[in-house]
């Protein structure tokens, strides 16, 4: 046989399967007993299916000690066993629509109807099994290998989140044994302070919190209490005071991380005494005795509802406190879960549907530098391409020298990259482990890659490097004038990247003053805004061309803090300029204050202030405003006789099209009534505004219980104040 898929061309399907467990039990060694995973969840994912397929085609693959008829993870040596009451089962995974489908399918098949489904998250913590005994904490141990895990017991003495005594609740009295199974995690706020500690230690970052909690929870402090006692009765001088400080500095460290660890129970093993018959009705007695369980579950008849649950969280994962990779789906009623039974691996009255990866692995090929609009100089990871959360990158930024000092990451390195929905990409570190010796390090750049000109820091202290040659440099002026027609500034239609190049290019512009001088005479200079009219025919303007004269006029009329966003004034974003053209209602008035005059307005400061002083005293930047003034563009801030303030203090965020309203006039019409306009949702916001195509502002604005309000409510609260705009807010589930 081998010798025919040899000739075939195939692989022989004893050796690779050979391959796939030799990769499967040496990621899960690493996984579960060193707490430094070098594959990514996706990459395992694959492997493990991949090996499921195989066994699947070929059954006399299939053995006992197979890794797909086994529960995942090992023991390690270093804690004594605790055998569990009941064995820990692993999970099976979905990873799409049709395979849950296929799952509930079998459900129906088995039990003659669909039963009633428990939707809660997946933590992506570490596994563990607690044991009370007459109430009392007799045991905490790690998954291990489903049937003997590690004594961590010891540790919980440093965890206030796992009591220590279980409280009867009405009800609900405390059985004389019960084991109950829950995730310990290491919150998400957490993280990236600690991943920080990780790298100043020079040591290879968590790949994700669920890493991070697990190294936490599987330290000997016993131990180093012991070392640090044995050193104090050494004593031995200056010498021995030094040991003596290292290890009470690391055991203060690890008793830090510990404080910091959550548990979330969300299953039992064995239970004596009166035994609930649903898995949620444990969850109340759970929770009354004094376990955290999740708030976050449902119970559904419809697996339409199930698909609901797992939508809303895939949008919302972030605004959870804890990591989570998924949702998992589980029979309700234990007689059923019972009847059901499980395989040597994973119980059949559960899934997890997985959500798409955002931690992977890929290889830093090089690290370049950018030039932006500002001159600062952005050193930035260019990488293998790969998929993660859903999109393919291949560019990450590295902010600065010295944060790429600071991840210790080298070129030719395999990297963590995290992609958490719509945030940027951001390399987390080296995969230490991995490492040949062919890897080299990074340098910066000595002179601009675009102009030549030396590069130095704008300013003693500051860590950026920037090009000093604004005017001129390439890079800066295709950014400055590519950011003029951005959304964040006068939003014209039409002017993207590339023809902010062309016009440059071809000489049509010479910067930023220039774009809103620009006609249709000048537009027919440029090939890349006209089409071929025929031999010997001038060539006409394209419709975006059309369009783009039109948008410019548009533009000239925008309120003034576009215009002073347009300008590209360094630390001058949406809300300082807001503030700054509330205040002053005057470019010119604006450009001649002073330092003090300036950094008094709220939001300002003294080092925007001084941004704005030194941005005006250039020659140029004065010809930029100059060319704008004989455009046309609007210079001044348009105000209102002044009247009541009933929005004194108050955030509003406007997302989507509001019926009625253009976004600079609805975000003027909450500032001229003494309120803020924010560009994000968080739970400082007083009330979000919803047009048409809202997005996730919409949903987060739900998640957060923050008042909603449609065109009509946002009348309301701007003729009647935030009493009256809270009351015309629309109800959650619209």
């Amino acid at each position: 046989m081998a010798k025919a898929k040899a000739e075939s061309g195939l692989p022989d399907p004893v050796v690779r399967w050979r391959e796939l467990v030799d990769i499967v039990e040496d990621a899960r060694q690493r996984y579960y007993v060193h707490d430094s995973a070098t594959l990514s969840d996706v990459e395992y994912d694959a492997i493990f299916r991949e090996l499921e397929l195989l066994e699947l085609a070929h059954p006399e693959l299939v053995s006992a000690d197979s890794p797909t008829q086994a529960v995942g993870g090992e023991r390690s040596e270093m804690f004594e066993p605790v055998e569990h009451l009941q064995r820990l089962l692993s999970l099976d995974n979905a990873f799409s629509a049709e395979e849950l489908a296929a799952w509930a399918g079998r459900l129906e098949r088995e039990l003659g109807s669909l039963p009633s489904l428990l939707c809660e998250l997946k933590v992506d913590g570490l596994a563990v099994d607690i044991v009370y005994e007459r109430g009392r904490l007799r045991s905490l141990a790690t998954r291990g290998d489903g049937r003997v895990g590690e004594d961590v017991t010891y540790n919980v003495r440093f965890i206030p989140g796992i009591p220590r005594v279980l409280t009867p609740a009405p009800g609900h009295p405390v059985p004389d044994l019960v084991e109950v199974r829950g995730e310990v995690y290491f919150p998400v706020v957490d993280f990236d302070s600690l991943n920080a500690e990780m790298l100043e230690l020079g040591l290879s970052p968590f790949a994700n919190a669920r890493n991070a909690g697990a190294g936490t929870l599987r330290q000997r402090v016993d131990r180093r209490e012991q070392e640090l006692a044995a050193a104090r009765g050494r004593g031995a001088g200056e010498r021995g005071a030094a040991a003596v400080a290292r290890l009470q500095a690391d055991l203060d460290r690890a008793v830090r991380r510990l404080a910091r660890l959550q548990l979330v129970v969300h299953g039992v093993g064995i239970w004596q005494g009166h035994e609930p018959a649903a898995q949620s009705e444990a969850y109340v007695a759970l929770r009354g005795w004094g376990l955290p369980t999740s708030d976050r579950i449902r119970i559904v008849e419809r697996l339409d509802d199930v698909s609901e649950f797992i939508e809303f969280y895939g949008l919302h994962r972030h605004d959870v406190e804890h990591e989570i990779d998924g949702v998992v789906v589980k029979v309700d009623d234990l007689a059923t879960q019972g009847r059901l039974g499980s395989t040597s691996r994973a119980p059949r009255w559960a899934i997890a549907y997985k959500y798409p990866p955002e931690v992977v692995r890929t290889r830093l090929l090089d690290i370049e530098v950018n030039v932006g609009r500002t001159g600062r100089v952005t050193p930035f990871a260019v990488m293998a391409p790969v998929k993660v959360a859903g999109s393919t990158v291949a560019m990450a930024t590295l902010h600065n020298e010295q944060e790429v000092r600071r991840k210790g990451v080298l070129i030719g390195d395999l990297v963590f990259l995290r992609k958490a929905g719509d945030v940027i990409p951001e390399v987390l570190g080296p995969v230490v482990e991995e490492r040949t010796g062919d890897e080299r390090a990074f340098v910066m750049p000595t002179h601009c890659p675009s102009c030549g000109t030396m590069l130095a820091p704008s300013k003693e202290a500051d860590v950026d490097i920037r090009c000093p040659n604004a005017r001129s440099c390439s890079s800066q002026l295709r950014e400055r004038v590519f950011h003029v027609a951005s959304r964040a500034a006068l939003d014209i239609e039409g002017l993207g990247f590339k023809a902010a190049v062309a016009l440059l290019e071809e000489g049509v512009i010479s910067d930023e003053g220039d774009v809103l001088l620009l006609g249709a005479d000048d537009l027919r200079r440029s090939q890349f805004f006209t089409r071929d009219g025929g031999e010997g025919a001038e060539r006409p303007l394209t419709a975006n061309a059309e369009k783009l004269l039109v948008e410019l006029e548009a533009a000239k009329a925008r309120p003034l803090w576009r215009v002073l966003v347009a300008l590209s004034i360094r630390h001058v974003g949406p809300t300082a300029a807001q503030a700054l053209a509330r205040e002053f209602g005057d470019l010119d008035v604006i450009a001649a204050a002073s330092v003090d005059e300036l950094s008094v307005v709220e939001g300002v400061g003294p080092i925007i202030a001084e941004a704005v002083l030194e941005w005006f005293g250039v020659d140029w930047h004065r010809e930029v405003v100059d060319k704008w003034r004989r455009a046309g563009v609007r210079l001044t801030q348009e105000h209102v006789a002044t009247g009541p303030r009933p929005l004194d203090g108050l955030t509003v965020v406007i997302t989507g099209t509001v019926e009625g309203w253009s976004r600079d006039a609805a975000t003027l019409a909450v500032q001229e009534r003494g309120g803020k306009v924010s560009g994000s949702v968080s739970k400082k916001t007083d009330f979000v505004v919803v047009g048409e195509n809202p997005g996730s502002k919409h949903e987060k604005a739900i998640a957060l219980g923050r008042p909603v309000l449609d065109a009509a409510g946002f009348g309301v609260l701007l003729e009647q104040g935030p009493e009256a705009g809270r009351e015309a807010a629309l109800p959650p589930e619209e």
